[in-house]
């Protein structure tokens, strides 16, 4: 049974949600306020759902709290309809977001995709029957089985939507990549008009990713079309 802790101040729409998944097989923690949720996270909580309307301290500084700390899958709930929240959100390491009034139906998909590229056995499994492969770009390997990446033996700070989709554009490398096929093979999404999700990971990546040995970029964006992991040429 997945283990989600949910941090959401407004007792009417946290208990709505605590209900909601319960009802779909989930164990629920909540909490009210920042504090309270940093003393419950450990690793045994598989996912993070995090208001950002919050006192005390707001979502957007716990999240920065958590990243330093846990590499837990988060998503980002708001009623603000900023785009720099979301945009923010992204950057600081959330997997997702979702904006207040939300259909309960799409929340419970959003959570089930990020369970399933976040669940360690069932990824690890899913990896040794389809054999995939460790893989190599320069100076960079990153091996599915512990999903980890690697460049020149250093191990990289990777959440794992990052990894993921690190390892589809490796699989892929050479080849141009639509956003809406990293949304729906990635984040198990249907990619919407205005959503960025895709494009702020890309954007984590390459600030995380250290310069090449080659001296190539690590992707080519080609717009209006979609990302390119540029092979190594040796």
């Amino acid at each position: 049974m997945n283990k989600i802790l949910l941090v959401d101040n407004d007792l009417e729409v946290s208990t709505f949600i605590k209900k909601l998944l319960e009802t779909e097989g989930f164990k629920v923690m909540s909490a009210d306020n920042s504090d309270d949720s940093l003393k419950l996270l450990d690793n045994t909580i598989d996912l993070l759902i995090l208001d950002i309307i919050m006192p005390k301290k707001n979502g957007i500084d716990t999240l920065k709290e958590v990243r330093q700390h846990y590499t837990t899958p988060i998503i980002i709930l708001t009623a603000r309809s900023s785009e720099l929240d979301r945009v923010l959100g992204l950057e600081l390491g959330a997997d997702d977001y979702l904006s207040k009034p939300f259909h309960d139906r799409e929340l419970i998909a959003r959570i089930r995709a990020i369970l399933r590229r976040s669940n360690w056995s069932r990824k690890q499994q899913h990896y040794n029957q389809n054999n995939s492969p460790i893989l190599s770009v320069d100076c960079l390997r990153l091996n599915p089985d512990c999903q980890e990446a690697s460049f020149k033996n250093k191990i990289l700070d990777l959440t794992g939507t990052e990894f993921i989709l690190l390892y589809f554009l490796a699989k892929h490398s050479g080849k141009v990549v639509s956003r809406e096929h990293l949304s729906q093979k990635v984040l198990g999404k249907q990619l919407t008009p205005f959503d960025r999700a895709i494009d702020m990971h890309i954007s984590n990546l390459r600030r995380k990713l250290p310069e090449r040995f080659d001296g190539y970029p690590w992707f080519k964006t080609l717009r209006g079309c979609g990302y390119l992991m540029v092979p190594s040429y040796d």
